[in-house]
């Protein structure tokens, strides 16, 4: 008589926010061994993960900018329009949504050529997840003074580093080459995002008003 495998696990949203934040974060090896297993959607992952988490940096940034201010070099605090703030979170949020897929995309896309798995799901739990630090870290942006500590984000590279050979099954030996091309293109996402997205908030010149 045959024996079936175990099912893969099915990631609840309460378990994904609650649990797998700090695991992620603490535990990474053992952690990513865990969602390469797991059954996934992409609409499960954006709703229950991806859509929270993403607007952690540009809920804070609005607060922070519009509420708190920016300390000036030439003294004074310069409180960013609530408008413009408001306008600069939207779009950052909903290019943070988009720079999951486009990366998802080129994790797959490269996977074949390190030795690794092309699956669009495994690739998406490889971005989604990765990018959990930034998101987290996103938070000192309520004290824009403190964002020197959002450098604490590029912890998510070393997740990706981590991630890629268990999650997108490619070789250890060459999994050294497959981060580095994939971190690449996750900071030229990150540089494009916070280009576009800084286009929208009026920052302060001589001419302004500060408090």
């Amino acid at each position: 008589m045959s024996v079936s495998a175990d099912p893969p696990p099915v990631l609840s949203r309460g378990r994904a926010l609650a649990g797998r934040v700090p695991s992620i974060l603490l535990r990474p090896r053992a952690e990513w061994a865990v969602i390469d297993r797991e059954e996934a959607t992409t609409a499960g992952l954006y709703a229950g993960y991806i859509a929270p988490l993403a607007a952690i940096p540009p809920v804070a940034a609005l607060i922070g900018l519009s509420l708190f201010g920016v300390r000036l070099p030439f003294g004074g605090t310069y409180r960013v329009p609530f408008g413009s703030a408001a306008t600069s979170a939207v779009i950052h949020y909903g290019l943070s949504l988009l720079s999951v897929y486009v990366l998802a995309l080129i994790i797959e896309a490269l996977a074949p050529a390190f030795g690794g798995e092309k699956s669009r799901m495994q690739a998406l739990k490889v971005a989604a997840y990765a990018s959990t630090a930034s998101w987290v870290v996103g938070v000192v942006a309520l004290v824009p003074a403190l964002n020197v500590l959002a450098i604490l984000g590029l912890y998510s590279l070393y997740l990706i580093y981590l991630g890629l050979p268990l999650v997108m099954h490619a070789p250890r030996e060459r999994a050294l080459g497959y981060a580095a091309a994939v971190i690449a293109s996750a900071i030229a996402l990150f540089m494009i995002g916070g280009v576009i997205a800084s286009r929208f908030v009026a920052y302060p010149s001589l001419s302004l008003p500060v408090q």
